[in-house]
C-alpha cells in the first residue's frame, strides 16, 4: 500500500490527477478481495492490481473515463459462471469497486495521501477511513488508537475496525476501514548471492529493505536497486549504522561464522519481530554454541528462524529468496493479526 500513496502523492505534487481503484467489498471467487487496488494515472499507467485479466482491463478503462469526468463513482459486479469466465474469474463472484477520484487541486487530497503514505511506514497500528455515502464526493481520514480519529469529521459509527477491510451501509451512511499496518523494515546483513536475489523480491512485495555488508563491493546501490538502503558497515559496531526496532525484520547471511554470531548476538539484544539465519544446521549449531557461551537462553535462541525461510526444500539461491519471502509473508500475517485486534 505504501507504493500506491507515494505514487499517488507523487503524481499529485507533479500536477497530475490519478484515481485510486478499490476492491471495497466481494463475495465467491473474486480475483482478489477487499482492500486491493489500483492507481491509474493521467497517461494511462497503472500501479497495483485488483486480479489482472478483463476486470483489471475494464476496470482500467472505467478510471479512464473518471478522470474525464472529475468524478468518483461505485460499481458493482455481479458475475453468472459464464461472466467470470468473460472477465478472468475462475468462478462466479461480486466485487464492489470504488474509483476514486484524486484531485491534484485539492490540497486536502495531496495532504492525505501525504500522510497515508507516511502511516504505512510508522510504527502505529492505523485504518484508513472512507466515507462515501455521496460517492462523487468522498472523505477520508486515519483513525488510530492514541489519536482517534484524523482528517475528516464525523464519527466511525458502527463501523468495525478490523484486521481486514470492512465496507458498512447504513441507512445515512457508507463507510469503508482498511488496516495500515506499521511496516517495519528488512535488515539483511550480509550482500552475496542470496541476498541479490531475496532483495528485488521482497521489495515487489512491500518490504522495505535495508543491505548490510562490511565489503564495498557487496554493499552498493547498484548491487541492490530495490533497496531502500545499502550500507557498507562493521559487522561488531551494527547500532553505529542502524536502529533496529521491536517493528522490524533481520535477515542473517554473511560470509562466515564470526559475523553471523557478531551480528545474532547484537540483533537478539533488541528484540526484532523476527530473526531468520541462513546457513546449515551444522554452522547454526556452531553458532548457538556461542550464545549459549555469551549468557544468552535456549529460549531466545530458539526465537529465532534457523535455517532462515520455509522448508520447500530450496537450493539454488532464487529459490532460497523464494523461501524466505514465504516466511515473511507468514509472518507479516501473524503479526497483523497481533497488532490490528478489534476495537
Amino acid at each position: 500500500m505504501y507504493k500506491i500513496f507515494q505514487e499517488a502523492s507523487e503524481r499529485l505534487e507533479s500536477g497530475q490527477d490519478a484515481v485510486l481503484v478499490t476492491i471495497i467489498d466481494g463475495s465467491g471467487s473474486a480475483p482478489r478481495g477487499a482492500g486491493a487496488k489500483m492507481l491509474v494515472s493521467e497517461n494511462g499507467d497503472c500501479l497495483g492490481t485488483i486480479g489482472g485479466g478483463a476486470v483489471e482491463y475494464e476496470a482500467a478503462k472505467k478510471a479512464s473515463e473518471v478522470l474525464r469526468r472529475k468524478k468518483s463513482l461505485i460499481l458493482n459486479y455481479s458475475l453468472a459462471p459464464g461472466q467470470a469466465a468473460d472477465l478472468g474469474m475462475i468462478c462466479g463472484g461480486r466485487i464492489t469497486v470504488y474509483f476514486q477520484f484524486l484531485s491534484r487541486e485539492d490540497a486536502k487530497v495531496r495532504m492525505i495521501c501525504r500522510k497515508l503514505k507516511d502511516m504505512c511506514q510508522g510504527e502505529e497500528g492505523a485504518w484508513m477511513i472512507l466515507e462515501i455515502t455521496k460517492e462523487e464526493s468522498w472523505n477520508m481520514g486515519i483513525y488510530t488508537k492514541k489519536q482517534g480519529l484524523w482528517g475528516m469529521e464525523g464519527s466511525l459509527g458502527n463501523l468495525p475496525l478490523k484486521n481486514r477491510a470492512v465496507f458498512l451501509r447504513e441507512k445515512s451512511r457508507c463507510l469503508y476501514s482498511e488496516p495500515l499496518l506499521p511496516s517495519g523494515k528488512v535488515y539483511v546483513f550480509g550482500g552475496g548471492h542470496v541476498a541479490q536475489e531475496t532483495v528485488p523480491v521482497l521489495s515487489h512485495l512491500d518490504f522495505s529493505c535495508v543491505v548490510l555488508d562490511d565489503r564495498a563491493e557487496f554493499a552498493s546501490p547498484e548491487r541492490f536497486p530495490g533497496a531502500g538502503e545499502v550500507l557498507v558497515c562493521d559487522f561488531s559496531r551494527i547500532g553505529d549504522y542502524v536502529t533496529i526496532t521491536e517493528e522490524d525484520y533481520v535477515i542473517i547471511m554473511t560470509r562466515g561464522h564470526l559475523s553471523d554470531l557478531q551480528v545474532q548476538a547484537q540483533v537478539l539484544k533488541r528484540r526484532p519481530y523476527y530473526i531468520g539465519i541462513m546457513g546449515s544446521r551444522r554452522k547454526i549449531a556452531a553458532v548457538t554454541e556461542k550464545l549459549l557461551e555469551q549468557g544468552f537462553t535456549e529460549e531466545e535462541i530458539a526465537g529465532c528462524h534457523m535455517p532462515v525461510g520455509n522448508d520447500i526444500q530450496a537450493e539454488t539461491p532464487a529459490e532460497i529468496a523464494i523461501s524466505i519471502a514465504g516466511e515473511l509473508i507468514q509472518e507479516r500475517a501473524r503479526r497483523k493479526q497481533d497488532v490490528l485486534t478489534d476495537r
